[in-house]
């Protein structure tokens, strides 16, 4: 018998000219590339210098007033066992009725949903990398661990807050039997051995830049998989990413918060350190990600990121929208006073960069018609194939 842990080895690539080609170009241009990495390294290292940080030390009171408000006391938040069945609280037979209730449900939730929802489970689950990020941006981290400043404090809270998104996702995939859960724990293992790729990781400016990103995508992300859910008569699963979503709502507008008060006192810094990202692109935590058997492509999130964009959980058009979103947020376009004349090319870059994504995506779509659909199977769910 097959091993069903194992999926299908993938056929050779069909483009090796290319592939080739491409390796020959990078090979013969090494000195411009490396040249491009250490200018990119000289511009974000400058937000380290003193003049820079010490922005963080004067921001520290308008933090405690507008940034720490948004966490939630601990009495007030919602919990795991809130949602998902408790057997303390329902006995053996309530438990055991719950459970059953919760399986029959979860049973209508197509595959390609159920990968989008493991993935996103992964994805939270590797907390102790994400918190450890904060903790290298110069001026805000917690040198002793348990720091009284507020921008400590908020690091603390934020991470208890997004503790429980990964805890009650894989709570609920654990009873819902629909998913190999070794697979999928094998996968979180791997992904917080790997850790996580991010630009200027030591820079508050950019890494706050960042995290505002990431919040809004895993909001989009999560309240996508609520509707979907409600759509498939899965209540609790709907009801668990709803929490889920509002709580990166929040975190959401706490990070938009911050780096909207550099945009006020450091426009010029701003606009370069947003620009500087943009142009790099803001890359998933979770890009990283792997489950030790993934053949077909060799990049499980790839296939997982293009599972998500035709099962409507997070798309390209989501990225340009959040895009977008922050532009306005953080008024890029109205900016006048106070910039240099890199600032200003950034800013031009900046607001000419959602036109640019749409002419790719309208690119993208036009040979994502012409291309035939093509099944992958994920281990996450028994190796079953799942249509890209």
């Amino acid at each position: 018998m097959a091993d069903m842990n194992k999926c299908s080895p993938a056929p050779p690539p069909a483009d090796i000219a290319a592939h080739d080609r491409s390796a020959v170009e990078t090979a013969i241009k090494p000195n411009k590339k490396q040249q491009r990495e250490e200018e990119g390294d000289e511009e974000w290292l400058r937000y380290l210098e003193p003049s820079k940080l010490e922005v963080f030390d004067q921001l520290e009171p308008w933090a405690e007033a507008n940034v720490l408000p948004l966490l939630k006391p601990v009495e007030a938040a919602w919990q795991p066992s809130d949602i998902l069945p408790d057997p303390a609280m329902l006995g053996a037979d309530g438990f055991h009725a719950a459970c059953s209730e919760l399986r029959a449900r979860a049973a209508g939730i197509p595959d390609a949903h159920l990968v989008c929802l493991v993935g996103n489970m992964v994805t939270e689950e590797a907390l102790p990398t994400y918190q450890s990020i904060p903790n290298r941006f110069e001026g805000v981290r917690d040198l002793c661990g348990n720091s009284a400043t507020a921008w400590a404090r908020w690091i603390r809270g934020w991470s208890a807050e997004e503790n429980r998104h990964g805890d009650v996702l894989n709570r609920y995939l654990f009873l819902s039997g629909r998913v190999d859960m070794r697979r999928v724990e094998g996968t979180v293992h791997r992904l917080i051995q790997s850790g996580m790729v991010m630009n200027a990781a030591r820079s508050p400016y950019h890494g706050f830049i960042y995290v505002a990103f990431q919040e809004r995508a895993t909001s989009i992300s999560h309240g996508n998989t609520a509707r979907l859910a409600r759509e498939h008569g899965d209540a609790v699963l709907a009801r668990v990413c709803g929490a889920i979503a509002s709580d990166e709502k929040r975190h959401e507008a706490a990070y938009t918060h911050v780096v909207g008060k550099l945009f006020e006192v450091d426009p010029d810094g701003a606009v370069r350190a947003l620009a500087y990202m943009m142009r790099r692109r803001i890359t998933m935590p979770a890009s990283l990600m792997d489950d030790g058997c993934h053949t077909p492509s060799g990049d499980l999130f790839a296939d997982y990121a293009a599972v998500a964009q035709q099962a409507g959980v997070y798309r390209a058009s989501d990225y340009r929208g959040i895009v977008e979103h922050l532009i306005k947020q953080w008024r890029v376009e109205e900016l006048r006073d106070g910039l240099s004349g890199e600032g200003r090319r950034a800013q031009e870059y900046v607001c000419t960069l959602p036109h640019k994504i749409r002419r790719l995506e309208e690119r993208a779509h036009h040979c994502s018609a012409q291309r035939a659909t093509t099944s992958v199977p994920f281990s996450w769910i028994f190796c079953r194939p799942v249509n890209l």
